[in-house]
């Protein structure tokens, strides 16, 4: 579970966890995760803290190799971690800015399918969903580094999910929608958040996707 410390992310390690789970939340914030562990706990799971910052790609590529020696496979993988970058003409994007937005939303997704793509296949029934958001589709101006950075999530998960067709794992798209979240303050500043719906709901929406159950492959569902 990443980005587990706060809004979506923490919502559905809640959610996950009145299923009884254990957790593994991955978070750059150790007082964020000890909130949500706490919350877990209270919902009666468990969980395993990890800090990690998802822009240091080679952590991610040892964190496979850590939960297979420790837990030996992975039932979900639940992507929720994003960074909003700058809203801004594409061409006043700063290029650190443009690669720090990259960095987490696309390619800490890549590295994460690539770190525990082998431990979901080692589950009865693997599950992976990834969080996008409606600015994916490109329609809203000065969004461009975030739009694209999830555009282009959503197309690596479609092809990931293509090469997991003959698989148990399934891998799909989970769009929330508007929540009240960090993020969307950041982008909306002059919103009232009392307005806008509780990350919980999302994350309640989420929750059949993660279960052995859920047939489907490289859907993208809309949760409004």
């Amino acid at each position: 579970m990443t980005g587990a410390s706060r809004g979506l992310g923490a919502a559905a390690a809640v959610a996950i966890a009145a299923e009884g789970a254990h957790l593994i939340l991955v978070a750059r914030t150790v007082g964020g995760l000890e909130e949500t562990d706490d919350a877990v706990r209270r919902a009666g799971g468990s969980a395993t803290l990890v800090p990690l910052d998802l822009k240091e790609g080679e952590r991610i590529d040892q964190l496979g190799a850590a939960l297979h020696s420790r837990f030996g496979k992975l039932d979900m993988l639940v992507a929720a971690a994003g960074a909003l970058g700058t809203l801004t003409p594409v061409g006043h994007i700063r290029p650190e800015h443009w690669a720090d937005v990259m960095a987490v939303n696309l390619t800490a997704n890549w590295r994460l399918i690539r770190s525990l793509d082998p431990l979901l296949r080692l589950s009865d029934a693997g599950r992976a969903v990834f969080v996008s958001c409606p600015e994916a589709t490109g329609r809203d101006a000065y969004w461009a580094g975030y739009a694209v950075s999830k555009g282009g999530l959503e197309t690596l998960v479609r092809l990931y999910a293509a090469e997991l067709a003959n698989t148990r794992v399934r891998a799909n798209i989970f769009d929330p929608g508007a929540m009240r979240t960090g993020l969307r303050a950041a982008a909306f500043p002059g919103e009232d958040p009392t307005m806008v719906p509780s990350p919980d709901d999302a994350a309640n929406a989420m929750l059949p996707m993660l279960m052995a159950a859920y047939p489907h492959q490289g859907e993208r569902v809309v949760f409004a």
